[in-house]
């Protein structure tokens, strides 16, 4: 076999494993709103799908980050990134495994039960978590690397196929081609005709798959091992922060899991108190960027990556881009499903939807980021300027059509939306096309713009109803599409050798992944869940702020970015 033939079989098998990454993480935002139904839960509750998740990736990161610490090396690099990707899938397959005895003989509202599925997505996230790690580098060095960047696109490509097909497959799986009423479905579960049984068959069959994936690295022989040189650079100031950090978060959650006991409805004060606990928590993230970046300026040393502002200021931008990306999605079946009974419906004024129907709208919501991914990999093929502009309008709706034909297949090869509905999300679309045309593929005038647009699209939403503003909030997938290259590229400019360790700080930052969906769900339960988009509008208010300010920080340290 040639090299480019091992390479080929190679990135094959890693694009499968960002796949993988796409549809489990997308999928979140259909089984979220069933466990809410299925457990007795609140909203803050069923937002701790996401917190066991994202927070994974966050505990992973800082676990090899102190590891590295204590050894003085950095892990990843001595195991090389193919032994940190098959270690990574087979701890994602115990967490999928798992999914089974912990649900085993499980009922409709056995809350305790639920607690034992989030340690199972916490196991799967933490491999993801080591997965990461590895991969990215690990597809840059499969070639080279001057096509690097085309292996990436296409990964994340993959990525975002499985985040469009996750939401409709699991749909499929939990509830079937069947179409009931909220009344209807809410007997079958109640009465034990739609079971965990469906989840567990789900995780299973996924469980197997990164057993196979595993194997696949694993057997390989000709494929390398593939370390990088980078030398390991300590900051103990900045694990000792992120340490407390860490132990913040870690009491005000557990302060918040001590206040729910039995099924009783909690009181208004209590309820106060829990959402204040959850806005603390969100205090500690801002405050630790603050301390760092202001003590980092007066004395750099211990403080290591995070002497750049440009990097800590990068590591809030990713919590709050990671934040409002999920909670947006995760958020949205419990939006559709709310409402008056009486009336019929939900919070925005249409038909109150139940957990089998909210489907299609989450994949449309994560199709955004598809569309917008898709975009963005038009670049890296360098096409002429005449094609480039042909492009950038037809790709999108390519991408579009292939969203519909996906829920089309899953609904027997009938169109599953509206023609009014396929016309606002087009209009959305349109208005992104805007955006790129905009930005000119500049990654700070590019943040600007779709900062600015997810600004608009949270406000519209809030203050009107009906599909303008279901498809307000729908259009935050596609301006959050092409948000994570924009800051990653802008965080670690001018870095140096700081450079990987830098890139590992950002990682840990997809912990505001699992802070804000709950902070979020939390809003909803106080008050209610179209006001609890608020925080959205905060989240891309902070990356609009960042946007300006990395510029002013880059231009005066003379970076090229």
């Amino acid at each position: 076999m040639s090299n480019q033939q091992t390479n080929k079989s190679a990135l094959t098998t890693l694009v499968t494993v960002f796949f993988f990454w796409g549809f489990i993480a997308a999928s979140n935002g259909v089984f979220i709103p069933f466990c809410k139904t299925y457990f007795n839960i609140d909203q803050f509750q069923s937002q701790l799908v996401d917190f066991a998740f994202y927070g994974a990736y966050y505990i992973g990161a800082l676990l090899l980050f102190i590891v590295s610490s204590g050894i003085k090396k950095d892990i990843v690099n001595t195991w090389g990134y193919k032994k940190a990707i098959v270690i990574g899938l087979l701890l994602s397959a115990v967490g999928a495994f798992i999914m089974y005895p912990a649900t085993a003989g499980a009922e409709q509202g056995q809350t305790g039960v639920f607690y034992f599925v989030l340690i199972a997505l916490f196991i799967v996230g933490l491999g993801f978590s080591l997965q990461q790690t590895g991969a990215n580098p690990f597809a840059i060095a499969l070639g080279d690397p001057k096509t690097g960047s085309h292996r990436l696109n296409l990964a994340g490509g993959i990525n975002s196929f499985g985040t469009t097909i996750g939401p409709v497959v699991v749909s499929l799986v939990i509830f079937g081609a069947a179409s009931w009423t909220t009344e209807e479905l809410a007997t079958k579960i109640e009465t034990n005709e739609i079971t965990l049984i469906t989840v567990q068959g789900l995780y299973m069959g996924v469980g197997l798959l990164f057993l196979l994936a595993a194997a696949l690295f694993h057997f390989s022989k000709k494929l390398p091992a593939l370390k990088s040189d980078t030398p390991f650079e300590a900051a103990n100031k900045a694990r000792n922060l992120l340490i407390i950090l860490t132990l913040i978060i870690v009491g005000c959650f557990g302060y918040i899991f001590s206040t729910y006991s039995g099924t009783e409805i909690a009181s208004e004060d209590v309820e106060q108190t829990r959402l204040i606990v959850l806005f603390i928590a969100l205090f500690a993230v801002v405050a630790a960027v603050f301390i760092a970046n202001t003590s980092a300026s007066k004395n750099e040393k211990g403080w290591g990556a995070m002497k750049y502002p440009q990097l800590v200021l990068g590591m809030l931008a990713i919590f709050t881009y990671v934040g409002v990306e999920v909670t947006i999605g995760s958020n949205l079946g419990e939006l559709l499903k709310q409402g008056s009974g009486e009336s019929g419906l939900n919070a925005l004024g249409l038909s109150i939807l139940n957990d089998s129907e909210i489907g299609k709208y989450i994949s449309l919501y994560w199709g955004g980021l598809m569309i917008g991914r898709w975009v963005g990999a038009i670049t890296v093929f360098n096409p002429s300027k005449g094609l480039k502009k042909v492009l950038l309008i037809l790709v999108p709706y390519i991408a579009f059509g292939v969203i519909l034909f996906v829920n089309a297949v899953a609904n027997s090869f009938e169109l599953n939306f509206t023609t009014n509905e396929i016309l606002f999300f087009g209009i959305c679309i349109a208005v992104q096309i805007f955006g790129f045309f905009l930005a000119k593929d500049k990654p700070v005038a590019t943040l600007k713009i779709f900062s600015l647009l997810g600004i608009l699209g949270m406000l519209i939403g809030l203050f009107t109803s009906g599909n303008v503003a279901l498809f307000a909030f729908l259009s935050g997938g596609l301006f959050c599409s092409i948000m994570w290259p924009c800051i990653f590229t802008l965080s670690i400019a001018g870095l140096g050798k700081y450079t990987s360790q830098g890139s590992a700080f950002l990682i840990m930052m997809i912990l505001g992944g699992a802070i804000i969906p709950p902070v979020q769900g939390k809003l909803a339960d106080v008050f209610s869940i179209q006001s609890s988009y608020w925080i959205a509008v905060l989240c891309f208010g902070y990356l609009l702020f960042y946007a300006f300010r990395t510029k002013t920080v880059l231009d005066k340290q003379g970076v090229d970015y």
